[in-house]
């Protein structure tokens, strides 16, 4: 029988998980600081990639099987794992990126979204700004929750509680086919972690534990479908969608947001929840 490895990190895995959430963040960074219209997918990957190597890391994306690319470019009825290339991003798009640097062996993982201005459809543009803010902020919901839960479960419970409060009146679609994750010496470990309400209360949270919380949510249903570049996930009904994601360390002094250089400190302040640097 193959020895399982514990989900839970001592202090030293810990502290070297820092760097590759740092990593990650300036990768990032620089693609989100092309965002514009007329600029391809594929110039925020070399944007991106250029960080990761720069930092003397490697992209984990490009260590699945199959993925030759730093970043997943998801765009409007793309949620996620969206194929960076030579699509050109347009006014009123909602674009997601999502990237992760392997450092020394360890991991991080980390995603945002942003909607490109179109003072020509004012009403696409705040809807999807909106669908962004929402799930921007069931996210840190849900890493406040990790702060105090006692067990995982809890964590989606807070993501799926913070998007109903706050979407409009028909309601977002949360996808259940593909959750957030546990991360260290792999960028996917269990546990997995829900984005919205189950039975199972799931593992204890005690220090040691690092979890990538993604909530992947969209404006109309959360059917999807993979396209026949047998990676990016689409909405069946051809509506937007948004993808935030944090590697999140809970330590014996706190949590710490290993994916945010300031540890969490601003996306925690509004749910009263003071992030605490790893010892």
């Amino acid at each position: 029988m193959g020895l399982r490895r514990s989900i839970y990190k001592s202090p030293a895995q810990l502290r070297a998980m820092i760097e590759p959430g740092l990593i990650t963040a300036a990768a990032l960074d620089a693609a989100r600081a092309l965002i514009a219209p007329g600029v391809t997918t594929g110039e925020l990957d070399a944007a991106a990639s250029a960080v990761i190597t720069s930092r003397g890391a490697v992209s984990n994306f490009q260590m699945v099987r199959g993925y030759r690319h730093t970043i997943c470019a998801s765009v409007n009825e793309q949620v996620v794992h969206g194929i960076p290339g030579s699509r050109v991003l347009q006014p009123g798009d909602i674009v997601s990126i999502d990237a992760g640097a392997e450092y020394k062996g360890w991991n991080g993982d980390s995603a945002f979204s942003v909607v490109i201005p179109d003072p020509s459809r004012p009403d696409v543009v705040a809807a999807r700004e909106q669908l962004s803010t929402v799930t921007e902020g069931s996210l840190w919901a849900g890493i406040a929750a990790l702060a105090s839960a006692r067990h995982i479960g809890e964590v989606g419970a807070a993501v799926q509680h913070h998007i109903e409060q706050n979407a409009p009146e028909g309601g977002y679609g949360i996808l259940r086919d593909y959750v957030g994750h546990g991360i260290g010496r792999k960028m996917h470990e269990s546990p997995s972690v829900f984005n919205y309400r189950v039975a199972d209360p799931g593992p204890e949270v005690r220090p040691g534990l690092v979890l990538a919380i993604e909530p992947m949510v969209v404006i109309g249903d959360q059917e999807t479908f993979v396209e026949d570049d047998d990676w990016t996930v689409s909405t069946t009904d051809g509506t937007a969608g948004a993808h935030w994601e944090h590697s999140v360390a809970v330590h014996d002094g706190g949590i710490w947001v290993l994916t945010a250089p300031d540890g969490g400190a601003a996306g925690l302040a509004p749910f009263g929840v003071t992030p605490v640097a790893i010892g």
